[in-house]
């Protein structure tokens, strides 16, 4: 076969899309004669398409070069920007900002020309990470202008996608979208080149995903699909299989989503995209925590995080599913302090929510909850909307205000129906169970939980759907949302962060089962019951002040017996409190309960601190330390607290 009948082969596979057959051709030539900038130019393009993205950043880099030798600074300027945005996405910022300035080098003494209007393009991105919004939208409009006038469609429908994403940005939320609505409708359409319609959807995937639009989201991720069978596309990084496995998750298709999810990974990663292939990680983990499959999740997230990627709040989640609920607050807490972001923002605030209430703080819920609220408000988002009411009528719950919380769980439960998100939806019909429980209504209860566990199941979420079956079994008609005085205790291991640093992971395994086992013992033989671990201690609760204190008691000495005899046990700290509050299933809210997770934060390691007043009503035969007042987190008045002697003589 000659070179020219070659040559037009791989032209012609070019325009067919026959990406494969186009690569191999134009190597073929590149290996029999010096190929001319343009043969260059479609090596690169049909080895980006073919998965060859290092080959097709060396082909570029030869079109440039050799359009520079020819003298048509155009084309080698057309051939920089494109390099330009190959190294953005790379997240190579050095030679992203060095190609675009040969791009505007090669182009400060030319004519008006449709290149300029790519460079204003590309400079839409570089105002953006400046945070130069105003900037990005003056850019934008030039690529627009530019387009129309040199009736260049590619060009016209990048500017009205980057003209609304930026208009999004600075407030102008239905403007912008409606830009973009018209910009990748010509992309769908067929009216454009492959790469400018991949880029396109990219880009308007990540515009609805920044005010969580995922209802557009979804709708032009239907009509993409079209396009791709079209075009005869199965593969492309830009087309961002990552939000596209992210809509799929929200509507309850798992094992879909986690599919485009592994794709995406191992696209991204052979593309050299590593921050994005960590977004695909990322949505793996979320898919596999929903599941039930912790190792599953934390592997995943743990990936992410290792290519670049924010693992929260999916991992703090994970820690939080685990009973490290100290380790989970801690991560969120450093997640959201430089989580600037509206929507990742939310994300955090809404599992901060979730944490806080487990570890009892009601206070920090509260201030998690409000965030989310003004940033729903807002943005003005039906996914943001749910969100904040699924948190705040949790919170309420917790702060014992059963009606207001029903109501907001019931609009929450109303907004993620409405948006198709049936995991979520199940969750809150979930909280919905307990906030009727507190009302006292037991058969809205039961009512919500079947239908919470039937929809879990048939989202293949087994852990989520037995919780339910337990909270089931846990309801009595009786007992539900019965006000109940007891004594509350919450023990926790000081420095247990440290300890695993020093010990290692196996070594500590073998320490907490050591530890949990002897503290249930403990606990039972002190006619108590566990209600839950929290972190790595435990929540307790007692009949009495006495049996409370005596349990604390017995538990130091035994540490401290183990410790004589093995030379280790781990430092313990305790708080103690009784307090009237609110039977929730086998669990118990209220503001006492808050107060003794208060206290037991207060104390010392191998100490048990408990309030006054409990210490009071034990009539113990012990040794108390001096009272004390403290201002505990969350409390409007001080409490006076006293330490409790245990050491034997």
């Amino acid at each position: 076969m000659s070179d020219i009948q070659i040559r037009e082969g791989a032209r012609k596979a070019l325009d067919a899309h026959a990406w494969q057959g186009a690569y191999e051709a134009f190597v073929s030539l590149r290996d029999r004669e010096e190929l001319s900038g343009e043969d260059w130019e479609g090596l690169g393009e049909a080895a980006w398409w073919s998965a060859h993205p290092d080959e097709s950043l060396e082909a570029f880099e030869r079109a440039f070069a050799t359009y520079s030798s020819e003298g048509n600074p155009r084309r080698a300027a057309a051939v920089a920007i494109r390099l330009a945005n190959e190294h953005a996405d790379r997240m190579e910022s050095a030679l992203w900002n060095g190609w675009l300035q040969r791009a505007a080098r090669l182009l400060q003494d030319q004519p008006e020309c449709v290149e300029l209007g790519y460079l204003e393009m590309s400079f839409v991105r570089s105002s953006f990470d400046r945070g130069a919004v105003e900037e990005a939208i003056e850019h934008a409009s030039r690529a627009r202008e530019i387009g129309a006038r040199f009736d260049d469609r590619d060009l016209v429908a990048f500017g009205l996608v980057l003209h609304g994403g930026s208009l999004v940005a600075s407030g102008e939320v239905e403007r912008g979208l409606g830009l973009v609505d018209e910009g990748i409708l010509a992309a769908v359409g067929g009216e454009l080149t492959p790469y400018a319609a991949g880029s396109i959807y990219c880009i308007t995937l990540g515009v609805c995903r920044s005010v969580a639009d995922y209802r557009r989201a979804a709708e032009w991720t239907a009509a993409a699909a079209g396009w791709c069978e079209r075009q005869a596309i199965t593969g492309f990084p830009g087309v961002c299989r990552v939000q596209r496995a992210e809509i799929m998750r929200l509507r309850g298709a798992f094992p879909e989503a986690e599919d485009e999810a592994r794709r995406a990974l191992t696209e991204l990663t052979a593309y050299g995209r590593l921050p994005q292939a960590g977004a695909g990680s990322n949505e793996i983990g979320e898919v596999r925590l929903r599941l039930g499959d912790l190792d599953g999740a934390e592997e995943a997230f743990r990936t992410a995080h290792q290519l670049g990627y924010e693992p929260h709040p999916g991992l703090a989640l994970v820690y939080l599913a685990r009973g490290r609920t100290e380790a989970a607050r801690a991560s969120i807490a450093t997640a959201l302090a430089d989580a600037a972001d509206p929507l990742n923002r939310a994300r955090l605030l809404a599992a901060k929510t979730e944490i806080a209430l487990v570890a009892h703080d009601v206070t920090d819920a509260r201030a998690a909850a409000d965030e989310l609220s003004e940033i729903a408000s807002r943005l003005d988002s039906p996914v943001l909307h749910a969100m904040s009411h699924q948190t705040n009528g949790s919170t309420l719950t917790y702060e014992e205000d059963a009606t207001a919380a029903i109501v907001e769980l019931r609009k929450g439960l109303r907004a993620w129906t409405e948006v198709d998100a049936p995991f979520e939806a199940a969750q809150t019909r979930r909280s919905l169970a307990l906030a009727h429980r507190l009302s006292g209504d037991e058969t809205s209860a039961v009512l919500e939980l079947e239908a919470a566990r039937e929809s879990f199941a048939r989202l293949g979420a087994r852990r989520e759907a037995d919780r339910c079956d337990e909270l089931l079994r846990a309801g009595d008609e009786e007992t539900a949302g019965r006000r109940v005085v007891r004594t509350f205790m919450f023990t926790d291991i000081v420095g247990s962060t440290d300890l695993i640093g020093t010990i290692g992971d196996e070594a500590w395994k073998d320490v907490v089962g050591w530890h949990d086992e002897t503290l249930r013992t403990v606990i039972a033989s002190h006619r108590g019951e566990v209600v839950r671990t929290t972190g790595d201690g435990f929540f307790a609760s007692f009949g009495d002040a006495g049996a409370a204190l005596d349990c604390g008691i017995a538990i130091q000495r035994r540490l401290a017996e183990h410790r004589r005899r093995h030379g280790f046990a781990p430092q313990v700290r305790i708080g103690v409190h009784s307090a009237e509050a609110t039977a929730v299933g086998e669990d118990y809210a209220g503001l006492g309960v808050h107060e003794a997770a208060r206290v037991g934060a207060l104390a010392e390691g191998g100490e048990i601190l408990a309030t006054a007043s409990t210490a009071a009503a034990a009539a113990m035969h012990v040794e108390l330390g001096e009272a004390r007042e403290v201002s505990l987190k969350g409390l409007p008045h001080p409490v006076r607290v006293v330490s409790i002697a245990w050491r034997q003589a």
